[in-house]
């Protein structure tokens, strides 16, 4: 690693060792091309393919720009990084990691949430379906989504920077999060940020609650269908959801509810990844493999592809 310049921080990542950061960076890359792969794949299919124009592709094409967003913004600097054996990133690129990464976190669970609204109502309100998911609320939704998440960013962005950092600016991670951030405070002088952190925690509860609320109706009402075959129906289009959101909300939890690490640990590594890169990257696995629409749709897409290419 070069020594830290004062204008920014030092990331040490997962190792100083020169063979580990280009293995390390040789993993990271090769999960970063897949997650690229499979949500441009996701999005391009929901857009082209006239099957797939219902509110519920239309949230999952604004989770895969989610996503793509979520692990553009960290996992390219820590490859860039490692390649060249250096550790440096700016003080402004530090922030702009932290903007990025909050806005995408709290988009991606306020979308979440939004895609549980949904099944509940597909599922529990049937009937009322498409008077209720019309294209203008699901606009507004989404518009939300963003909006919640641009507040997010800059309201937790904005009360991390605002304290004074001393000591040596060394970050035990790879990429600039808010907990080893506050760890270079020179005192207890971030009652703004922790303000903000507790705000936001609460609204992020409610998402989750709400969640877990949307899917209590929702098994309530699949056990009480008479067919087999429409219970199998309804568990395949909110088993992907269920898994996206129980892997999201879990990893990202018990990363900031631990104590942060001067010595990444095996554990610490292996975390950090279940929640920086697993979920952008096998999102759209996890859907397109459930569901035979996406699968459909996909396929279409590649003979399409084939028939130009001719």
């Amino acid at each position: 690693m070069n020594n830290f310049t004062t204008s920014g921080f030092l990331l040490i990542g997962f190792s100083t060792k020169p063979e580990l950061e280009i293995f390390y960076a040789s993993l990271f890359l090769v999960l970063y091309l897949l997650a690229l792969a499979g949500n441009m794949l996701i999005i391009t299919t929901t857009s082209l393919d006239d099957s797939l124009q219902s509110p519920m592709y239309f949230f999952l094409k604004h989770l895969s720009l989610l996503d793509l967003c979520y692990i553009s913004g960290t996992v390219p600097k820590f490859i860039y990084n490692s390649f060249s054996h250096r550790g440096n990133i700016s003080f402004w690129e530090c922030v702009f990691q932290c903007f990025v990464f909050i806005l995408c976190a709290a988009a991606e669970l306020a979308m979440l949430t939004l895609m549980s609204y949904d099944r509940y109502v597909a599922i529990c309100l049937p009937l009322h379906y498409d008077v209720i998911m019309d294209v203008r609320t699901c606009v507004h939704g989404v518009a939300g989504v963003w909006v919640s998440g641009l507040i997010s960013g800059v309201m937790h962005t904005a009360a991390t920077f605002s304290i004074h950092f001393c000591g040596p600016h060394i970050i035990h991670q790879f990429f600039c999060n808010v907990p080893q951030i506050l760890k270079l405070s020179c005192s207890n002088d971030y009652v703004y940020e922790l303000g903000v952190t507790v705000f936001l925690v609460f609204a992020g509860l409610l998402c989750i609650i709400f969640i877990g609320f949307s899917y209590m109706h929702i098994f309530y009402s699949v056990l009480r269908m008479p067919s087999a075959e429409g219970r199998a129906k309804a568990f395949s289009t909110c088993l992907p959801h269920l898994t996206v959101v129980l892997l999201f909300i879990s990893t990202s939890t018990f990363e900031y509810l631990k104590s942060p690490s001067d010595s990444p640990t095996a554990s610490d590594i292996l975390l950090t990844v279940m929640y920086t890169v697993v979920p952008p990257t096998f999102n759209p696995m996890i859907y397109s493999l459930r569901n035979k629409a996406v699968k459909s749709a996909v396929r279409k897409v590649f003979k399409r592809n084939k028939i130009y290419l001719r």
